[in-house]
């Protein structure tokens, strides 16, 4: 599974006039499903995205609050362009989940998510639509995750087990 996700001060989804959701500000998730991935995939990535230090503390002190500390509003986008491969110049998406079974794996990811979170602030697009996507990209900040099964595990669990912000750490 793949995710990008952007610290946002708001975003929202429409539908042709049409808005499915919208949020202060929180995160918007954009979801990638490989063919391949598991519950496994989702533990680790709803974890991520709850857990890993995007905002700012009381003081101001940066990379210090998750999402769940301040409490803030997560918008999931589902966008298996994710799950691309290049060929040349042609997009290929045969790695990415086919749509029957991606729209009830990614809805078992917003299910999960609530249950790790709080329900009223998960909001999501409308699986399968050609969809626009608002944001207002906080910092800007863009982070860029694969599950382990998405990538080699060994290395993506060293990194993930070496990374410590340092005390100074501002991001630039």
């Amino acid at each position: 599974m793949k995710v990008v996700i952007q610290r946002v001060t708001s975003a929202k989804v429409t539908v042709g006039e049409s808005l499915v959701s919208s949020i202060g500000r929180g995160l918007c998730v954009l979801v990638g499903i490989s063919r391949d991935d598991t519950q496994k995939d989702i533990d680790y990535i709803v974890r991520k995205i709850l857990n890993v230090r995007y905002f700012e503390d009381e003081t101001g002190k940066r990379w210090s609050r998750c999402v769940k500390d301040k409490k803030f509003e997560i918008l999931c986008v589902s966008q298996f362009t994710l799950c691309h491969k290049l060929k040349g110049n042609k997009l290929d998406f045969h790695c990415a989940m086919a749509p029957t079974e991606s729209e009830a794996f990614y809805n078992k990811l917003l299910e999960y998510l609530k249950k790790s979170y709080e329900p009223d602030l998960i909001k999501d697009g409308k699986f399968g639509e050609y969809m626009q996507v608002d944001i207002v990209n906080d910092g800007p900040v863009t982070i860029h995750l694969e599950s382990p099964s998405s990538q080699d595990s060994d290395s993506s669990q060293a990194l993930d087990a070496s990374y410590k912000p340092t005390e100074n750490s501002d991001g630039n």
